[in-house]
């Protein structure tokens, strides 16, 4: 076994940063030496993810008593981590970043999508955005990574390989995400409320999803994408739809052949599309804990609409889980390492 990498984890009592510690906690070649949390110092992690008893025993330190580390990953509301980058970057060689402070790389859009300036624009060029399916090679050796949101993680993996290959018209394309209440993160509000959120399906960002931005600049070619999301009882997973035209001529088999060519040894895509039985299609629920990304599509042949659908853990896959995979890249470790989790049916 390599010697392993101390990870410090800065704001670790949300639920991506103890997603993250999850996954650390079973990872042969990390070693989580310390975990951040100003609401919760002195607590036992277990406290806080009580998942967690028995699996560590750290407790949280204040971010003011950070040690340097091999690995820094921030946890951190978003717009945190940039103000104080130069902080982190003291104490940790590689940054592992899960908010969406270096994820965009053009300032401007920086600037329309937040509404201010970006707090270190000089350093934006530094970051890889941490997408391993299309950024594989970017990530071999890298020390800055910046984590794709869960919501566009689920629409640029439905969505890349048919615009790479020119399947789906340069036409507009609308998805929309149903996604579970653990994405707006660990701190209560109104429309977190049990009573509030038990049992409904509501539209929360119709037009404007920030995600947006995000899908376009990684994605292939220049084309309106709409982004809809709407809010759900379960606690993980996002099912997206995506709906978008092919040329004339073309069918399903273009369909399977794109994906099977720029996915066909993807440890962590499947392709769900079977005639039979109740499962036919992606299930976030079937996903829970993993790091895989399930995508499906159904043609109309009649009209040339095809039906793109992608399913994920937003916090695994859409987060952490594709954290530690861009970790696992750049480091050169078997890409897998610490992301084996199979999934629990009936869960």
């Amino acid at each position: 076994m390599s010697e392993q990498k101390t990870v410090a984890i800065v704001g670790g009592s949300g639920y991506a940063g103890g997603e993250f510690l999850r996954l650390a906690l079973g990872h042969p070649h990390l070693k989580v030496t310390q975990v951040t949390s100003e609401r919760s110092a002195g607590l036992p992690v277990s406290m806080v993810h009580p998942n967690l008893r028995g699996r560590t025993n750290l407790k949280f330190v204040k971010a003011a008593a950070l040690e340097d580390a091999d690995i820094v990953v921030l946890a951190l509301p978003h717009g945190s981590a940039a103000k104080r980058i130069a902080e982190f970057e003291a104490r940790g060689r590689v940054i592992v970043d899960l908010s969406a402070d270096f994820r965009l790389k053009d300032p401007d859009i920086y600037r329309t999508v937040y509404g201010e300036d970006h707090p270190a624009p000089d350093k934006l060029g530094d970051w890889v955005y941490g997408n391993p399916e299309l950024h594989r090679d970017a990530l071999r050796g890298a020390t800055r990574i910046a984590c794709a949101g869960c919501f566009a993680t689920s629409v640029i993996l439905a969505l890349y390989p048919l615009l790479k290959l020119g399947v789906l018209l340069p036409k507009d394309i609308i998805a929309t995400g149903l996604v579970g209440s653990s994405a707006a993160g660990a701190s209560a509000s109104d429309s977190s409320h049990h009573p509030e959120r038990a049992g409904s399906l509501r539209v929360y960002k119709p037009v404007g999803h920030r995600h947006t931005a995000e899908a376009q600049q990684e994605l292939p070619g220049h084309f309106p994408l709409h982004l809809t999301a709407i809010s759900t009882p379960r606690v993980r997973g996002i099912l997206t739809t995506a709906h978008a035209w092919i040329p004339d001529g073309y069918s399903d088999r273009d369909v399977w052949s794109a994906y099977r060519e720029v996915y066909g040894s993807e440890p962590f895509i499947r392709i769900v599309k079977v005639a039979k039985g109740i499962h036919r299609y992606p299930d976030p629920m079937l996903l829970d804990g993993t790091n895989y990304c399930d995508l499906g599509f159904e043609m109309d042949m009649d009209t040339g609409r095809v039906v793109l659908m992608s399913a994920i853990d937003n916090l695994v896959k859409g987060t952490a889980g594709h954290a530690l995979q861009s970790l696992n890249i750049a480091h050169d470790w078997e890409e897998t390492l610490g992301l084996e989790f199979a999934g629990l049916h009936p869960a």
